[in-house]
């Protein structure tokens, strides 16, 4: 019998790649408030960015979707792109400065696995910025599977990450 095939334990999802209406608003948010970089533009209608000098995380291009809407709810589509932070200092100086900024979060969660927030960007695609916890950390049921489970994420503790410093 053939055995199964699974990919490669250290196979990564490499970038997303979104549809946008405005391309200078998307860039604020992406690169003025959540701080990445550009790399590369493609005239007025593209722009990959980067942290860390990467060739690129995200790509955002107005390329079918200047001045689009957003998709209808209860349509398929993204539902959100998660962004992982090396350090839970790192979550926490992001969430301080969404604050600052004044930028509603739709939601937050410590996931057992990790601790997220959760925002929409400009386009109303969703946003996951998060950390993950060490796996050795990492919730067990007692058969030894992963036990994931949503509850609220204790934001004032969080912030104290950085408090402290």
């Amino acid at each position: 019998m053939e055995k199964k095939y699974t990919v490669p334990a250290q196979t990564r999802i490499g970038h997303v790649h979104l549809k946008v209406s405005n391309i200078e608003r998307a860039l604020e948010f992406y690169c003025d408030l959540l701080g990445f970089e550009i790399t590369m533009r493609m005239g007025e209608n593209a722009a990959f960015l980067s942290a860390g000098g990467y060739h690129h995380h995200i790509g955002l291009n107005t390329w079918y979707s200047q001045d689009g809407k957003p998709p209808a709810p209860g349509n398929t589509g993204l539902f959100h792109t998660a962004i992982c932070y090396p350090e839970r200092k790192d979550l926490a100086q992001i969430y301080q400065r969404l604050q600052e900024a004044g930028y509603q979060l739709t939601g937050a969660a410590d996931h057992g696995v990790s601790e997220a927030l959760y925002l929409n960007d400009p386009d109303q695609n969703g946003v996951e910025l998060y950390w993950d916890r060490p796996k050795e950390e990492w919730p067990l049921s007692p058969d030894g599977s992963l036990n994931m489970y949503t509850r609220p994420l204790d934001l004032p503790n969080l912030l104290a990450e950085i408090k402290n410093e």
